[in-house]
């Protein structure tokens, strides 16, 4: 008999260094949903799998709610084109933001600069 692995909460939370209580929150959430062996949670390898699909969107800036919707889009007898297009869609709209951001980043170092440069060139007068 082949036995599918299983994982407690602790053992998650040690594995991908995060705390219990995040991986409560993501139950919560619906993002994970551990068997029950009396009150302890049980989790497979599955969750365990969507733990870290979780851990690397939130890593991405994507929202828990878009997170869910691209774990719920994974089929792999389509080839899981729908969730890769998703994905594709996701990660071009966060390098847009990530490239608004440095802009906006480098504005504010030029701004930084010339305030700096006024301020020091009063104590010279």
């Amino acid at each position: 008999m082949n036995r599918e692995k299983t994982y407690g909460i602790g053992e998650l939370a040690r594995d991908f260094d995060v705390t219990t209580r995040t991986i409560r929150f993501y139950e919560e959430a619906g993002l994970l949903s551990p068997a029950r062996e009396g009150q302890q949670r049980v989790y497979t390898d599955a969750d365990r799998v969507k733990l870290k699909l979780i851990l690397r969107g939130k890593r991405l800036g994507f929202s828990l709610s878009e997170s869910r919707d691209l774990i719920e889009m994974y089929d792999p007898e389509s080839g899981n084109s729908r969730q890769l297009n998703a994905l594709l869609s996701k990660i071009q709209e966060r390098r847009e933001q990530l490239n608004e951001q440095m802009r906006e980043i480098e504005l504010m170092q030029v701004e930084l600069e010339e305030a700096e440069k006024r301020c020091l060139d009063a104590f010279d007068r």
